[in-house]
């Protein structure tokens, strides 16, 4: 099981310095991705319910620094090897998907095919609102821009007719070094999330999932992948807990069920000075055990 972390692009991990220290020493220890969430714009008073909070509000708060994850992984590039850059998440419909395709591409050229692209569908009506983008049908939005940048990704000349872009004739450079198998890894966990990624992801990352909630998911993933015909050992797993204490035991649970990746929630101190030792302790309490488990 790898271990990968959590966030770079948000609050201190916003800032120049910061990111750098924390893509040197992850890329020097042995994690396997650095993750960077995605909103354009956040408020301070909101009626959507966000998913990862008992009380329904955005833990962060609105004032919050939150880089575009693109512009966040590009630089904790210019700072790494090997580790992997994603987002966590991207919400795509808020994009323009030929824009988006050729950002994903521009940045998996310059670090050398490492970007992965965590999707998420959103649950701010709010924000959809303010960028002027319906929020109804926004999964089905996503789904689509996907299927197109896909095509964008690998054909010399692409075409694509669907009900939210169309093009014809267009040819979009540099193609990904990953082509059209670049990852695509959804989050979420309500059957509808679920039945995204068996029709069309290549991973899946669960949020605040214990060993046994995480394993009735990927039954359920087991399933759907099956009827689609699709094998699950083909579908990267990862999950992370949030905030949600997680112990030895818990780890090779979730070994046991399949999980490739595990994100925990890290603390990066307010010291840049101090990240490389900080990270080395996480790096022990994880990426050693881990590496361990059989």
């Amino acid at each position: 099981m790898k271990i990968g972390m959590t966030a770079i692009g948000i609050g201190k991990a916003a800032r120049p310095a910061t990111i750098r220290a924390v893509a040197e020493n992850a890329d020097r220890l042995g994690f396997a991705t650095l993750w960077a969430p995605e909103h354009v714009v956040l408020f301070d008073s909101h009626e959507s319910k966000y998913p990862y909070s008992d009380d329904g509000r955005f833990m962060a708060g609105s004032t919050i620094d939150l880089l575009d994850p693109f512009i966040g992984l590009t630089y904790a590039a210019a700072f790494s090897q090997r580790i992997r850059l994603a987002t966590g998440i991207c919400l795509v419909a808020e994009h323009n998907p030929l824009v988006l395709a050729k950002v994903i591409a521009s940045l998996d050229r310059v670090s050398s095919g490492r970007l992965a692209l965590g999707v998420g569908i959103g649950w701010s009506v709010e924000e959809f609102a303010a960028l002027g983008i319906p929020f109804e049908k926004r999964a089905q939005r996503t789904c689509e821009y996907i299927e197109a940048m896909r095509k964008l990704w690998d054909e010399p000349k692409s075409s694509y007719k669907g009900e939210f872009v169309r093009f014809d004739g267009v040819r979009s450079f540099p193609k990904p070094p990953q082509g059209a198998k670049l990852p695509v890894i959804f989050g979420g966990e309500s059957m509808p999330a679920l039945r995204r990624v068996a029709r069309m992801g290549n991973g899946w990352f669960g949020v605040k999932l214990n060993p046994e909630q995480a394993a009735a998911k990927i039954a359920t993933l087991r399933s759907l992948m099956s009827e689609a015909g699709r094998d699950i050992a083909d579908l990267e797993i990862i999950i992370s807990p949030y905030e949600n204490q997680v112990t030895a035991e818990d780890l090779r649970a979730y070994h046991e069920l399949g999980v490739a990746e595990f994100v925990p929630f890290v603390r990066l101190p307010g010291d840049d000075t101090r990240i490389p030792e900080a990270l080395e302790q996480v790096a022990r309490e994880w990426i050693e055990p881990a590496a361990k488990l059989r």
